[in-house]
């Protein structure tokens, strides 16, 4: 099989996608509240999107996860994910996952389980009802809690990503962290990163550093770091009072280059090769060029071929340096 491997030697096996750049919530450190979204002409059907995802995995991707925008609100996704299986099933495809807020899972968990996902990431950055709307600005925790229970019910690995909000869940690290272990779902925080206008929202009094975190963590636990990686940014380590893993996510306090070996395609197929830089590639013409897939496979390989060592995020001198003009939901995450 091919595969595809960057300037500097890594080898691209893992793929992230956007089916949608839409999403039932607002969430302040992602959206604006008043978001203009792009035309539906311009986005990838869903029959593009199998073929875009198929090709890359004959090109060497093993992992696949699917993201947004909130990914559970495209118009029947669950025909794509349904397409999906059967590169799992033939063993080309090692895992196909994806990340949500958790607000569709009540009504997907069961159809996901069946068209092969075993994980999910659900997104979920307070325990408190009123912070939670607050937070998400259009979201609901009881509808979110309900989407857990029913992706542990069908059978899926449920692991939160939290987003680390100094002045905002820094008194819940503990509760949350608890809260996981009695549910047995692994935790990653997250560092808030400079992607998109969010209006009047700062993220210089937003940062909360893991570094930080960490220190408060370890005043009641005993903290191991693991080797371990899931193919993504994250770092674990283990909690050794409970044996439960937590992972942290800090572009901004570690850069986590060095190991990628992940690219992001949005719901136009816009290819970026690095969550913090702009360059990008556009696949949809060549997709849409030709019912074969050789101008495709060939733009592919070309985007690899620019991939950069490494991102630019930086809050050093309390100014916002490597921010990113588009949002995360653009991008998928």
């Amino acid at each position: 099989m091919t595969q595809l491997v960057d300037p500097f030697h890594r080898q691209i096996n893992y793929l992230r996608l956007s089916v949608t750049d839409r999403c039932d919530f607002r969430c302040v450190y992602c959206m604006s509240e008043n978001m203009t979204f792009l035309p539906k002409k311009d986005l990838l059907t869903l029959e593009e999107l199998d073929r875009l995802c198929s090709a890359f995995i004959n090109q060497g991707i093993e992992k696949l996860r699917i993201t947004g925008g909130e990914p559970l609100v495209r118009k029947g996704i669950m025909t794509f994910f349904d397409g999906m299986k059967r590169h799992l099933d033939s063993g080309a495809l090692k895992e196909l996952t994806l990340t949500t807020n958790g607000s569709q899972m009540e009504k997907y968990a069961k159809d996901l389980a069946a068209a092969g996902v075993k994980r999910v990431n659900i997104s979920i950055d307070t325990l408190d009802e009123t912070k939670f709307a607050e937070i998400t600005r259009w979201g609901r925790l009881p509808q979110v809690l309900r989407g857990i229970d029913a992706a542990q019910a069908a059978g899926l690995r449920v692991k939160l990503n939290v987003v680390a909000l100094k002045g905002f869940n820094e008194d819940e690290l503990f509760p949350i962290v608890q809260w996981c272990h009695e549910r047995d779902m692994d935790v990653t925080f997250i560092e808030v990163m400079p992607m998109g206008d969010i209006g009047n929202e700062n993220r210089l009094t937003q940062y909360w550093a893991l570094s930080d975190m960490r220190k408060t963590l370890a005043e009641e636990y005993t903290l191991t770091d693991l080797s371990e990686s899931s193919g993504g940014p994250a770092r674990y380590m283990r909690l050794e009072e409970t044996g439960q893993k937590v992972g942290f996510i800090t572009p901004l306090t570690h850069n986590f280059c060095e190991s990628c070996n992940r690219v992001r395609i949005t719901c136009t197929g816009e290819i970026y090769t690095c969550l913090g830089q702009e360059g990008k590639s556009d696949l949809r013409a060549p997709l849409r060029a030709s019912e074969s897939d050789e101008h495709l496979i060939n733009a592919i390989h070309a985007a690899i071929g620019q991939k950069p060592k490494g991102h630019d995020f930086d809050y050093s001198r309390q100014e916002l340096g490597g921010q990113m003009t588009r949002h995360m939901s653009h991008t998928g995450g």
